[in-house]
């Protein structure tokens, strides 16, 4: 009896030492959503596998959101569709591979929410300038000591200056609502070609939106991304500009910088769950020049061409309105003259700087003749209290 038990007791040892699956040699990577990226709508998301011979190995890739199952996919490229919801909000995003004869592999990815009320602490106040001569032409090489700049009527030192050279940050978010079926074919065109003129340093990120907003191309320098996703683009749903000018700006954040956003629609917001003082309260905020262009029904809706405006003027930027192809092309040559022609100023913001109340600036080349197209002003709510 007792050389039964020890015989069985060996032989369950043997068993607990027999190797498990061997650890699999390489990693997986999660290419979309990008680690710190901004997820609203529907989205799509992707994985990469290093070495690339790793993929005849995998059997099925499940995705999780916030620490839930939310699609599996066991067919090459293991891409699944997910709908982040209508709200930027933060989610912790995983892939376990599962693979032929070896362990899982993971990969994870944190996106961000988006701060709506700014509630980081401003400690410089940025503002995107552009210069011209009397016969309109633009400025350069200009010195931070050539300008002046005031903040209600007082004179601020210009504390960091960056010329026209800068890298630019650019958010382009398309209306791709069913309104543009006849406008799409055009703007996509122009957007692309507009995009391959950019420096290859100026990182862009393309959103679409409709009802829902979406991210086609992530933040890069990379023009064959962009232009691919502009390709892909079709016309269905309704119309969310409030939702996506707010969801942009919030991408673009306030880091140092020239940021600007540049935004193509044709009708009424009929869609949004922002309201339009809540657009304003967050253009007003953020230091971002914003480009509208309108097209279709923005072109008759009086208080739609307002608001563009308001927008536009009150960054620095521009409203344009037009349904002509020829003039759309001439209207995106204007817009990245203007951004290849920036300055990017800043000064110390003062003590009263978030108290809700509306801080006019104003920037001078004096003694030249120039005119000088800025920022209105900004206006920053007091944070709640903890």
């Amino acid at each position: 009896m007792i050389r039964a038990a020890s015989i069985l007791a060996l032989a369950w040892g043997l068993v607990l030492q027999l190797p498990g699956p061997p650890a699999p040699q390489g990693s997986a990577r999660i290419t979309s959503p990008d680690d710190g990226s901004y997820l609203m709508g529907a989205v799509r998301l992707t994985i990469a596998f290093e070495p690339s011979s790793i993929v005849s190995l995998v059997r099925q890739v499940r995705w999780f959101a916030n620490g839930h199952q939310v699609c599996s996919s066991a067919v090459p490229p293991f891409s699944c569709e997910w709908d982040a919801g209508e709200i930027v909000r933060e989610h912790v995003i995983r892939a376990v591979a599962t693979l032929d004869g070896r362990g899982p592999l993971v990969a994870n990815v944190r996106t961000r929410a988006v701060q709506f009320a700014q509630s980081v602490d401003v400690d410089v106040v940025q503002v995107t300038a552009v210069v011209t001569d009397a016969s309109k032409r633009f400025v350069t090489g200009l010195k931070a000591a050539d300008f002046k700049v005031y903040e209600d009527g007082r004179e601020h030192t210009v504390s960091s200056f960056a010329a026209e050279s800068s890298p630019l940050e650019l958010v382009t978010a398309i209306d791709v609502s069913s309104s543009m079926t006849r406008a799409l074919p055009d703007v996509k065109r122009h957007a692309t070609d507009f995009l391959a003129q950019l420096k290859p340093t100026d990182q862009v990120t393309v959103l679409g939106f409709n009802d829902k907003i979406f991210t086609l191309a992530r933040r890069s320098t990379d023009q064959a991304v962009r232009a691919r996703a502009i390709d892909r683009l079709a016309p269905w749903g309704g119309t969310a500009l409030y939702d996506a000018i707010v969801s942009a700006l919030g991408i673009l954040g306030r880091q140092p910088g020239r940021r600007s956003l540049l935004v193509f629609s044709d009708g009424e917001d009929w869609s949004s769950h922002t309201a339009v003082g809540s657009v304003v309260q967050r253009a007003e905020a953020s230091d971002a020049t914003i480009y509208m262009i309108g097209q279709g029904r923005a072109l008759k809706t009086t208080a739609l061409q307002q608001l563009m405006q308001r927008l536009a003027t009150g960054s620095g930027g521009r409203a344009f309105f037009t349904d002509q192809d020829t003039k759309l092309e001439a209207v995106f040559e204007e817009i990245l003259a203007e951004l290849r022609n920036q300055y990017v100023l800043a000064y110390p913001a003062p003590d009263n700087a978030r108290n809700g109340e509306w801080h006019a600036i104003r920037v001078e080349v004096p003694g030249r003749g120039y005119t000088v197209r800025a920022r209105l002003g900004y206006r920053l709510e007091q944070r709640n209290p903890q």
